[in-house]
């Protein structure tokens, strides 16, 4: 039986708004996350461990934060003479040229291209979450039931109505709601879906034809496809998180501390990156480190209790740190305090500070420092 050909499509174009100033001058998959490894490097690893290798990354806002990471593609071994790693960046001069207005719109860009690779299949994944997945599994379950569309299914606890609503019978999906306000189960898609490639093509031309545009996945393709043709889920039952909201940020990285959070350092399945070679983390003679993960280039001298510690970051004698994420080049000088803050790259925090998220902050407990070292006040909406 001839092995289908496999396309994966890795849409990491959005400016990631919600995550408010930590986006400002990067794109949300260059995110920082665990101390040592970006978000795009999720997926990546997923695809390196399941043996796919033939990788589009469709980027649109603040392209070089990303392009500095992923280099060549070798960290997750791809890059090849044949296949391998390809990043399309929006471009000007012929058909599907300009700037995506969504997701759906983004792959309809690349239609053409699509169709000369020629796939009979094409995984579709987002950069914006944390997970484990073997996609072959993905894959066997769709060519079995001989579906035109298979949604990675994830039942969440809290606030269904964020995402993609997926109604499920049998395991066909029988309905699908974008963000609803009244969300009619706790099943999302998790973002993470296979098409049939021939049904995918013909679908967003269709679409567009219909509409004249196209914008988010959810608004009109997903809908259309449960429709009108086969479409059904793959439960996901290990841990998956959205990384879109600074206290889904923080709350991912405090599931890393306590033990059931996404596992980085699986020999049988591990999270690959390109992160720059430093010199190991530096514990002084005045630090008190408890239930922390300390990158490498970081040195405490400190207080620090259940937080990450980005690398190149300093907390100095006399700090205090408590429930925290520091990225990359933070500096928390003596006398400052904080907790349930999540603080941005080179931000240098002084020693008068004295901030609680769960103060500054009291509908979701969490905090951001800027790049400047000044508090994000939250939104007003």
């Amino acid at each position: 039986m001839r092995q289908p050909r496999i396309l994966t499509i890795i849409l990491a174009g959005g400016s990631g708004g919600r995550l408010g100033s930590l986006t400002d001058t990067r794109a949300k998959p260059a995110m920082p996350v665990g101390g040592s490894y970006r978000l795009i490097d999720i997926p990546l690893s997923n695809l390196h461990n399941s043996g796919l290798s033939d990788v589009w990354i469709v980027e649109q806002y603040e392209p070089k934060s990303l392009n500095d990471h992923l280099v060549s593609g070798r960290p997750w071994d791809l890059d090849r003479t044949n296949g391998g790693l390809r990043v399309l960046p929006p471009y000007q001069g012929s058909e599907g040229e300009g700037f995506a207005e969504g997701n759906a719109d983004a792959l309809y860009r690349q239609v053409d291209y699509i169709r000369e690779y020629d796939p009979d299949l094409v995984l579709v994944l987002s950069a914006d979450h944390l997970y484990r997945l073997d996609y072959r599994d993905v894959i066997a379950a769709h060519t079995s039931a001989a579906a035109a569309l298979t949604v990675v299914s994830y039942r969440i606890s809290h606030e269904p109505s964020e995402h993609g609503v997926l109604e499920v019978a049998d395991g066909t999906v029988t309905g699908f709601e974008y963000k609803p306000e009244d969300p009619k189960s706790d099943l999302v898609a998790a973002e993470i879906f296979l098409y049939d490639a021939e049904v995918l093509l013909r679908s967003l031309e269709e679409l567009m034809e219909r509409d004249g545009k196209l914008e988010d996945y959810g608004d009109q393709l997903l809908p259309y496809l449960v429709e009108r043709e086969k479409v059904i889920e793959h439960r996901l039952d290990g841990y998956w998180r959205d990384m879109g909201t600074p206290e889904s940020y923080h709350q991912a990285h405090m599931d890393l501390l306590e033990g059931h959070g996404l596992v980085f350092d699986d020999p049988a399945w591990p999270i690959l990156s390109a992160t720059p070679r430093r010199l190991p983390a530096f514990v002084g003679a005045s630090a008190q480190v408890e239930t922390s993960l300390l990158a490498p280039g970081s040195r405490v001298d400190g207080k620090v209790v259940r937080s990450v510690v980005g690398p190149d970051c300093h907390v100095e004698p006399g700090a205090e740190i408590h429930g925290c994420v520091l990225l990359d080049g933070v500096r928390v000088t003596s006398g400052a305090r904080l907790r349930n803050m999540v603080v941005d790259s080179g931000a240098v925090v002084g020693g008068a500070t004295d901030l609680d998220g769960a103060k500054e902050d009291p509908e979701t407990g969490i905090a951001v420092v800027t790049a400047a070292g000044a508090l994000e006040k939250p939104s007003a909406d």
